[in-house]
């Protein structure tokens, strides 16, 4: 008895647990049958259906058409601005006795930059007095022709050739003094040689091509150049095939290796009409700010300069799809209901990409977790 109400209770166990195990198979397949599927395809557009967990990971954006410049980058370097450079020349010849300044030194207008020992100038003092000398001369033949032609005791002729004296002394003068200005020299100073050579614009010596004991023989060669470098150009080499996407006053970027993480901004200021014979490249110059004299001749550049584009429409880089060998995107067609479309891009601009077909304006479309749909 014993040994089947153990074999009965064993039996019993069995058929409970196997029972229990049947109702819950039952329950599972019951709640599979109830939970809707992530999506389903039906002539080729994607539903998402009401209760799918897809709903929570998809993110759907409307697309825009938007009109923004292109950056296109070339090399350049950096040039002082000719039109606040200048040349320093000798105003005559003479023997170099003295250089005030050096290669790369700052100078400021009417500072003393040289002095030179010149003949020339000894000469220039000495027309001076002798001008002034033959104009007292004059002066005084004058006031006596007056004097005795009042007295009636002269002719008018006489009257007359004492004035023209005078108006010729005057004018020698007014020369020999405006040659002695211009020179350096000094109204009633006592004649020398040494002239004073003094800079005609503050800025930066550039360029040096005189030394101590020299003989400057050329009144056109430059002694030195004075370079105001508060403003430079940035000088971009662009090939043929995109000058014409450029013109005067688009905005201009420069990176340089000097200044890592710096930018620097300016604008285009000149395109340059001819292209160089030997690169067949074209000059484009932007004008930089340089107060703080970061930007120096001769630098190398990147110049960054945004041309104008047409509306395109702008798509965002997590919207795209790879599909085979085509890129896509998935369209909102009705709520929850999608389709996929082929497009064709232009570039990267930023964080967004340009479509140049296949969508347009207003076109909502997946922008996040469009690669759960993408089979």
């Amino acid at each position: 008895m014993l040994y089947l109400l153990k074999t009965h209770g064993r039996r019993l166990a069995v058929a409970i647990t196997f029972a229990l195990s049947v109702a819950a198979c039952s329950h599972g397949a019951h709640d599979a049958a109830e939970q809707p599927p992530a999506f389903t395809v039906e002539n080729g557009l994607i539903k998402v259906p009401e209760g799918s967990p897809l709903r929570k990971e998809l993110a759907v954006q409307s697309v825009e058409s938007r009109q923004a410049p292109h950056a296109m980058v070339f090399p350049a370097n950096v040039e002082a601005d000719p039109t606040h450079t200048t040349n320093v020349l000798p105003p005559l010849t003479g023997r170099l006795t003295e250089l005030k300044v050096g290669l790369g030194d700052h100078v400021t207008k009417g500072q003393l930059l040289a002095v030179m020992d010149s003949g020339d100038f000894a000469q220039a003092h000495a027309d001076l007095e002798k001008a002034r000398d033959a104009l007292d001369l004059a002066k005084k033949s004058l006031d006596r022709a007056r004097a005795v032609k009042a007295a009636g005791g002269n002719a008018t002729k006489d009257l007359e050739s004492a004035q023209s004296g005078y108006n010729q002394a005057l004018a020698e003068f007014d020369r020999a003094q405006t040659r002695l200005a211009a020179v350096g020299g000094t109204q009633g100073a006592a004649t020398q040689r040494l002239m004073q050579i003094t800079a005609p614009t503050s800025g930066y010596v550039t360029a040096l091509s005189v030394s101590p004991g020299a003989y400057v023989n050329d009144a056109t060669a430059a002694m030195m150049t004075i370079s105001n470098l508060d403003s430079v150009w940035i000088t971009a080499n662009v090939p043929e095939s995109d000058v014409a996407l450029l013109a005067k006053g688009e905005q201009v970027n420069a990176a340089l290796a000097a200044y890592p993480g710096q930018v620097f901004h300016g604008t285009v200021a000149f395109v340059n009409p001819v292209l160089q014979a030997d690169t067949r490249r074209d000059l484009v110059r932007a004008v930089f700010a340089n107060a703080n004299g970061k930007l120096k001749p001769n630098m190398y550049a990147n110049a960054s300069i945004s041309v104008p584009q047409p509306a395109e429409v702008f798509v965002p880089e997590s919207a795209l799809l790879m599909n085979n060998d085509n890129i896509s995107v998935f369209v909102e067609v009705s709520p929850w209901t999608f389709e996929r479309c082929t497009v064709d891009l232009s570039y990267d601009d930023g964080g967004d990409t340009r479509v140049l077909k296949g969508l347009k304006a207003g076109d909502r479309v997946i922008v996040r977790g469009g690669v759960l749909l993408n089979d």
